[in-house]
């Protein structure tokens, strides 16, 4: 039977999403990061402006489940391994710019006529930078692995943390679940206590088995990892900790995996795609006719963030041993607030300790300071060369760092040679190359394989070559060669050509290093050098001219 109660929702989701398209275009032209196409979405089909918005109930379920999905991705980025590798520079760089920003920006919020409450929770959001954002434009500009990219990722990488920390503390606090009897401290404290064990219990004794079996289906990877993130935020919930911290905790039970990268990368569009709904939800709450009292305070604290956190950056950066021109360009990148923030504040006007108006200048002042930061990281270079001339009066003649080459997360082992696809073909160049003296990473989606490969003594990872956000992701600075021993796969009911994806993905993470792919006949090597490849491979025809070279020197001799 069909079911006309939910046409009007359908239509209104469908209208919704066709406008943030059609924003997110123009946005585009301006350069400006989805992010702020969608909340102008929100603001533009909200009550005050267009009426669009009717069904909140449901747009608002899907923005918690698109929080949930988000700090699942977060939760998948904090393993035991990252956090003790941090190193000291980025421990002291990211720690010293989360207090002094949060201290001064709040203290400015005091100033502003803010409660005390108030300034914590707006000098906390003013401290956080966006990572999507900032991966993102770094990566446009071949600069992530540069060393004030470095920098920059190291201190977001604090930031992740302190911010997640921040976030027990509210839910602890405020009871963020919706639960009826989610008020219940010793509930509370049980229900944590009893996650804590669920997620000891997996991560030491059946996530690697596990995951080993259902990444033999990549597919089922996606459809377990939303299960597991919706079911943990569910069960969070129920607790009273929230959908939030339930979402996280999903993440971390999986972040010491082989597979998390993989399920990372294979997650992010849906992430993106459910942040629409967020942004749209934050945006339609935004009451415009109250938010003429929130536009002095709003300029006044994104002039702070766009201006006073870059100097924040530049001075701890300097006093680490580094030039001002490394230190100018890291802060130049962190000048914005994160949608951490506007999560962050959401959860405080949910759990009472804020009100909504201070939910609004959260948002506009991450409006104002993501839009104009995307021009700052985008100049600069030109914005340095203006402001050499001051820098460097202010320049340390003891630039020990730089010199040692020292960054909150140098890269530890580089690689000489990626190969991608480890079956017999790859495991044998493998070998090869191995008794070279090459030092290689491999890389498959078939647990079975890298099995085989880390039997052989050689890194590896769990992913797939045709999905660009995991190429972005692997560790590509020092590589001389990428090869693919995947070839096309032809036939009746088959027609898939790894090769353009592949090509494209490694252009677009900044690779300009050799590529060799692999074909299944020597007709198909043109088309691949068009694409970008600087070797192709073809086993069968190479084994058989190697086999006639053989057969012919035995029958001579």
């Amino acid at each position: 039977m069909h079911d006309t109660s939910l046409a009007p929702v359908f239509f209104e989701i469908a209208l919704l999403v066709l406008m943030a398209a059609g924003l997110g275009l123009i946005g585009l032209a301006l350069r400006q990061p989805l992010i702020v196409a969608f909340i102008a979405t929100g603001i533009l089909a909200g009550p005050d402006v267009l009426g669009l918005v009717q069904s909140e109930a449901f747009i608002a379920l899907l923005s918690q489940i698109s929080i949930a999905v988000l700090l699942f991705l977060v939760g998948l980025k904090l393993d035991v391994g990252l956090i003790r590798n941090l190193g000291a520079v980025a421990v002291a760089a990211g720690v010293g710019q989360m207090a002094l920003t949060g201290v001064l920006g709040g203290a400015l919020a005091l100033a502003l006529g803010y409660d005390l409450l108030a300034a914590v929770y707006i000098g906390m959001a003013l401290a956080i930078s966006s990572t999507i954002i900032i991966v993102k434009l770094l990566s446009d500009k071949h600069e992530i692995d540069a060393l004030h990219g470095r920098i920059a990722l190291g201190i977001l990488i604090v930031q992740d943390i302190a911010v997640v920390a921040a976030m027990v503390v509210v839910a602890a606090v405020g009871g963020a679940g919706e639960a009826a009897h989610a008020s219940d401290p010793l509930l509370m404290l049980g229900g944590a206590v009893g996650m804590l064990a669920v997620v000891w219990v997996f991560v030491r004794w059946l996530a690697a088995p596990l995951l080993s079996r259902i990444a033999r289906a990549p597919e089922l990877v996606v459809i377990f990892a939303v299960g597991w993130a919706a079911g943990f935020a569910a069960l969070g919930d129920e607790i009273g900790l929230g959908k939030e911290l339930g979402g996280l905790a999903a993440g971390i039970s999986l972040a010491s995996t082989p597979f998390r990268d993989a399920i990372g990368a294979r997650l992010a569009p849906l992430r993106d795609f459910l942040l629409l709904f967020f942004f749209l939800s934050l945006g339609a709450g935004v009451d415009l006719g109250g938010l003429g009292a929130q536009i002095l305070p709003a300029l006044v604290l994104s002039v702070f963030v766009l201006l006073g956190k870059p100097v924040i950056v530049l001075l701890l950066t300097r006093a680490l041993g580094y030039r001002t021109r490394t230190g100018f360009l890291a802060g130049v990148t962190l000048g914005q607030i994160s949608e951490f923030s506007l999560i962050f504040l959401a959860m405080g006007v949910a759990a009472g300790h804020v009100d909504e108006g201070t939910g609004a200048l959260i948002t506009l002042v991450a409006l104002i300071t993501i839009a104009l930061s995307v021009y700052g990281i985008a100049s600069s270079h030109s914005l340095l060369a203006w402001a050499e001339p001051l820098l460097k009066r202010f320049e340390r003649r003891d630039m020990t760092r730089e010199e040692e080459g020292d960054s909150p997360d140098q890269p530890g082992r580089g690689y000489d040679v990626v190969i991608l696809g480890l079956g017999r073909y790859g495991q044998r160049i493998g070998q090869g190359l191995k008794a070279r003296g090459f030092r290689l990473l491999g890389v498959d989606f078939d647990p079975e394989a890298l099995r085989h490969w880390r039997a052989l003594g050689l890194d590896a990872r769990f992913g797939d070559a045709t999905d660009p956000e995991f190429i972005a992701h692997l560790p590509l600075r020092r590589v001389r060669a990428v090869i693919s021993t995947v070839p096309p796969i032809r036939g009746a009911l088959a027609q898939a050509d790894p090769h353009p994806v592949f090509l494209q993905s490694l252009r677009d993470a900044g690779y300009t290093g050799a590529v060799a792919v692999t074909v299944n006949h020597r007709s198909e090597a043109d088309a691949a050098r068009v694409l970008g490849a600087t070797l192709v491979l073809s086993p069968f025809e190479d084994a058989a001219e190697r086999a006639v070279d053989k057969i012919a020197d035995e029958c001579r001799g």
